[in-house]
């Protein structure tokens, strides 16, 4: 007797094809990625991908929003960490998070930093758009992190030590991916000390 094959959610559905057209796009740039591949990686029909993703501009699209989605909610979580230790650095949490992201999930990174930034509108806008989400997150934090040691920050210096931040971290990747010797933990210890060196140096004479 043939049994009837259970139809999977759309939710999950969905989440399996753009895993696979996060591996596909990782290996190839948007030009010349098909959506013959993805369906080929996902194991289903070029008619399934369209039918769940649409086009392909919007298959990338959804690749980029989603894993930039998975590295904010992951820098988010180890900023803000109930469990982390008394007098623990929050600052340096979320860039050991944001560095060990990219470790473990090097076609991610590939999609959002080599591919859709380079692509021009609407997938650079995209990208950042996220990041700016990142940045803001990171001059929320500094605030918070200064409001004691170093009197009332200026939003304008939390802003630019936040920029401070993200930019070294992002220029910092292609080292911590080219070298394995290196950690994500020492990496973060670079862009944190680089990060309240700006501050110390910006802070008011007295504070």
């Amino acid at each position: 007797m043939k049994t009837k094959q259970r139809r999977l959610p759309r939710h999950v559905r969905e989440r399996q094809l753009i895993d696979a057209a996060v591996t596909a796009f990782s290996r190839g740039d948007y030009h010349t990625v098909s959506v013959e591949e993805i369906a080929e990686v996902a194991g289903t029909s070029k008619p399934t991908v369209y039918h769940y993703l649409g086009s392909k501009e919007g298959i990338f699209t959804a690749c980029v929003r989603r894993e930039m989605e998975r590295l904010v909610e992951t820098i988010r979580a180890a900023v803000h960490d109930p469990a982390a230790p008394l007098g623990d650095d929050p600052l340096h949490r979320g860039m050991q998070a944001f560095f060990t992201f990219v470790v473990d999930n090097r076609e991610s990174w590939t999609v959002l930093y080599r591919r859709a930034a380079v692509q021009g509108e609407p997938f650079a806008g995209e990208t950042t758009r996220m990041r700016d989400r990142v940045t803001e997150e990171m001059a929320e934090l500094i605030t918070a992190c200064t409001s004691g040691d170093f009197g009332a920050l200026d939003p304008r210096d939390a802003q630019l030590l936040a920029r401070v931040a993200v930019s070294t971290a992002d220029a910092f990747v292609d080292w911590l991916l080219e070298n394995p010797d290196e950690t994500p933990d020492t990496m973060a210890g670079h862009v944190t000390e680089l990060t309240w060196s700006h501050l110390r140096a910006r802070r008011p004479a007295g504070v």
